[in-house]
């Protein structure tokens, strides 16, 4: 069995880093077998590496390698490119079609984006994990194949899963060993050694002297957030090669290819909205409708005293007050949670302190209770025509313009809207 300095120099890998090793020894592991592999990692990290490591190091390295980017294939034509297809399939199939699955009989295919496959494709692919059939599209013949399946994906498969986008069966049955390939920026040292190496390529490539870093570009180079990993390493190194006349790179040059916004920096925690959060807003909300209920409470028994207590000047008034601001601060609250009518503005208010206290003018409190509920319907029904009335000659006086009329009534349009609903006008 090789080991893992001889496969970084058969292959061309290029870094010491403890995770980038750990990944390679397991593909050396589990390459003599025939069990499904998941590769997963950022995009750019090298994924395509791994996938023919097993297929080399395998019974199966005299068979066929096919390698599929199941995201560059449209949706419509991934079952016929995979499985293949019969004459007359669809519109278009002139011909019957050998698909990936039949050609690499014997070998390896490698289903590079895996995460990107359709639900339906899906169900076929877990059948050939399975036991090894599949039918071509437009065919009901059976047919099997023997071939071994190393996936790859950057996309966060349990996320993928939980949003239905991918079947967790599925998962499972790819990623019977799954290979984690570290992001570059968390390689340290490797970053400079790719960077070496991809300099020393285009100055044979393209017959100049290789470029050289200063310590401080070299520095900045390690700290770099590399959000395109060793695609994007190797991109800055060919600018910079064919570029730059001066072959010794200070920290000003590197800046200008890599901008100081897109430095390492932490990376943003994403936050969601946990259920926690919304029973905060439900336990908030339900405190808001009982306080708006202790006041309608507090109102009641004000009233009930406003009328106990006719002769006295100080207590209407500041009953009126605090009638008047509780009725504002839950108007849009209590049109939600009750159908009971309220006084339109400050005179209907007050009609209604003054002809309860009218009414109830008895020295024994008991009675006074009594004839108040006694009396409460009717007195709602009286308001109520009242509300109509003061309705129907506002809307005549600004010829049924509801914002004109609100604004004399001295409510809102929206309250104005609903009462017109209530009333049926």
């Amino acid at each position: 069995m090789e080991n893992v300095q001889s496969i970084k120099q058969r292959f061309e890998i290029i870094g010491n880093d403890i995770k980038l090793n750990r990944a390679l020894e397991k593909a050396i592991q589990v390459a003599p077998t025939d069990i499904s592999v998941l590769v997963t990692g950022e995009s750019g990290v090298g994924k395509e590496n791994i996938p023919k490591i097993i297929h080399a190091l395998s019974h199966r390295k005299h068979g066929k390698y096919i390698a599929v980017n199941c995201g560059a294939i449209p949706e419509g034509t991934i079952d016929s490119e995979l499985f293949g297809h019969e004459k007359g399939a669809f519109t278009g199939a002139v011909g019957s079609r050998e698909g990936y699955f039949e050609v690499a009989n014997g070998g390896t295919i490698f289903l590079d984006e895996v995460g990107e496959l359709p639900l339906t494709t899906q169900v076929r692919l877990l059948r050939v994990l399975e036991n090894g059939e599949f039918i071509k599209v437009g065919s009901s013949k059976v047919q099997k194949t023997d071939v071994r399946i190393v996936a790859a994906t950057n996309v966060k498969m349990f996320e993928a899963i939980d949003k239905g986008k991918f079947r967790e069966d599925l998962y499972y049955r790819l990623s019977t060993v799954e290979i984690a390939l570290p992001p570059l920026r968390e390689r340290g040292e490797d970053i400079h050694l790719l960077f070496r190496k991809f300099s020393s390529d285009f100055a044979h490539k393209y017959k100049m002297p290789p470029i050289k870093l200063t310590p401080d570009a070299a520095e900045y180079l390690m700290h770099y957030r590399w959000g395109g990993n060793i695609r994007q390493l190797r991109n800055i190194a060919e600018q910079i090669s064919v570029i730059e006349t001066n072959r010794d790179i200070n920290l000003k040059t590197m800046q200008g290819y890599l901008p100081e916004r897109n430095a390492q920096l932490p990376s943003l925690i994403e936050t969601k909205k946990s259920e926690s959060d919304f029973s905060n807003e439900r336990e908030i909300l339900y405190k808001v409708l009982f306080d708006m209920k202790a006041d309608l409470t507090d109102l009641r028994k004000l009233t009930l005293e406003l009328m106990n207590n006719s002769n006295s000047t100080q207590v209407q008034e500041t009953n009126k007050s605090l009638i008047q601001r509780i009725y504002n601060q839950n108007e849009d609250a209590q049109n939600k949670q009750t159908n009971r009518s309220f006084p339109l503005n400050e005179h209907t208010s007050t009609a209604k302190s003054n002809h309860q206290t009218e009414l109830i003018d008895d020295e024994n409190e008991e009675d006074n209770y009594l004839i108040a509920e006694t009396i409460d319907d009717e007195e709602t029904l009286k308001l109520e025509e009242k509300e109509i009335q003061l309705i129907k000659k506002a809307l005549e006086r600004n010829s049924g313009k509801r914002k004109a009329a609100a604004d004399e009534l001295g409510i809102s349009e929206r309250t104005l809207y609903r009462k017109i609903k209530q009333y049926d006008l």
